[in-house]
């Protein structure tokens, strides 16, 4: 729920016009596709690693580091928390958004023009935090089906709305001139495709998470992927490119009665906004617990909570903080790419380990569900490119920063399994798999090239690897 509720959020009544807009049907379905040749494959990534072992609260934190060291998942673990805490800022000011006809009318009919959105953002940002850190998750969860009714009846009336041009022939790939650039929509537009994680937050929060995980996340990134295609075709053949790229709530005037979508809208943004304020103190939380951070006390201080059910009040009340500065901002595009930078490393990171992991082939990961390791390459591959064709300068700094917050961890956790682990086991397979490739071929010529290996045995022998090292393939 928490996941389908975060992936059919704001984006997707405010963007997704833009979006074809400026590049089409065609450049929008380009747009989809390349979006999920990122999610899928963490999806399958996550499902995997979920199911090697028992899930408890964390989230996507908790599994990697489980799975592959304390040092690996604390540096994916704080840039994760960093972009939930961050999205609850863009879907507050998605939330304002919605008041934009209220606001229009105010400024123009009552002359009112002290009033802004950003103000009807910082107090939903405030009624929001004061609802999680007095009732917790359990009033999000309720608030979350109530929501998400209203969400799928507002796309129901998108999608039995009118043209705004009915008299306008439909040209498939139809857009405004001078476009903006395709990365820079992508950019935009990737934010929506990111809900898969929403889900992983509350996963001790589920009955039987190794079931729920898996299957819960696919088909909500599976979900998503079909509405994307039919609001993006509605919107196309709907409204002209000029009315798309100049009117953010352009599904208003298609929809079969207008004043669903922004309330449709209020309802995505204020669902997404309770998953990830529900989500993000979660996963600091965790890292709290590991002691992740530099000193005891900031650790203990993190990961206190509630004593009934051990809510994270603490944790909670930093990913707020981070919550309003970036709503004082108030621009949506600016935070949205922002957003879409951390989870493009969050993602590319979490495929690149479980590409590592497939070619290691370590006898304790043995997960009841099976990615391959060809579709853990493709989510790397694409997740590092997107970031460096979305914005060069900001992807390097992304990717300093993560390695400087693994280098971090790793000076005073040396103890706990990291990066080094990993190769090592990849270096042993490809070594073992290279030497096993070298005795299957030119079996005739195995006299001329044979090479004599001694091993003598004495009573020191067992307290000796030189011999066992020489037998080792």
């Amino acid at each position: 729920m928490t996941a389908i509720s975060t992936i059919l959020g704001a984006i997707l009544f405010l963007r997704f016009g833009y979006a074809v807009g400026h590049q089409g049907f065609i450049g929008v379905i380009g747009i989809i596709f390349l979006g999920h040749m990122v999610t899928i494959p963490t999806a399958m990534a996550v499902a995997e690693i979920a199911t090697n072992q028992k899930v408890q609260g964390g989230g996507a934190y908790y599994i990697i580091s489980r799975s592959f060291g304390l040092n690996i998942g604390s540096a994916i673990g704080i840039t994760l928390f960093l972009s939930q805490a961050i999205s609850v800022a863009f879907y507050v000011i998605a939330f304002s958004e919605a008041f934009d006809p209220l606001i229009r009318y105010l400024h123009y009919e009552i002359n009112t023009p002290l009033i802004d959105k950003r103000w009807v953002g910082l107090i939903s940002m405030t009624l929001l935090s004061l609802v999680i850190l007095t009732r917790g998750a359990k009033i999000g969860m309720k608030a979350l089906y109530f929501v998400v009714a209203i969400l799928f009846t507002s796309l129901l009336f998108f999608f039995l709305g009118k043209s705004t041009s009915p008299d306008s022939p439909f040209i498939l790939n139809a857009q405004i001139q001078n476009p903006d650039n395709f990365f820079f929509v992508f950019a935009i537009i990737f934010p929506a495709f990111t809900g898969l994680i929403a889900g992983l937050g509350l996963s001790g929060d589920l009955r039987n998470p190794s079931k729920s995980i898996p299957r819960g996340t696919l088909w909500a990134t599976l979900g998503g992927f079909v509405v994307y295609l039919l609001v993006a075709y509605k919107l196309a053949i709907s409204a002209s490119p000029e009315e798309l790229a100049s009117d953010q709530l352009i599904m208003e005037r298609i929809s079969l009665w207008g004043p669903m979508i922004p309330i449709g809208l209020a309802a995505a943004s204020l669902s997404s906004a309770l998953g990830s304020i529900m989500v993000a103190p979660r996963t600091l939380q965790a890292m709290g617990y590991d002691e992740v951070f530099p000193g005891t006390g900031l650790n203990s201080w993190l990961s206190r909570g509630k004593e009934k059910d051990n809510e994270p009040t603490n944790a909670g009340l930093i990913s707020i903080i981070i919550g309003f500065v970036f709503v004082a901002f108030g621009d949506i595009d600016f935070v949205a790419q922002i957003i879409a930078m951390f989870f493009m490393v969050t993602y590319g990171t979490i495929c690149l380990i479980s590409l590592l992991e497939h070619f290691a082939a370590d006898p304790s990961y043995r997960p009841t569900f099976k990615s391959r390791w060809y579709i853990s390459l493709l989510g790397a591959v694409t997740s590092f490119w997107l970031m460096f064709k979305m914005n060069a300068p900001y992807a390097l700094l992304s990717l300093i920063v993560m390695g400087g917050i693994y280098t971090m961890v790793s000076s005073y956790k040396r103890k706990e399994k990291g990066l080094v682990n990993l190769f090592r086991g990849v270096v042993f397979q490809a070594s073992r798999q290279l030497q096993i490739l070298a005795q299957r071929a030119d079996r005739e010529d195995l006299d001329e090239h044979w090479r004599p290996f001694t091993i003598c045995v004495s009573q020191d022998t067992f307290m000796r690897r030189s011999a066992f090292d020489v037998l080792r393939w």
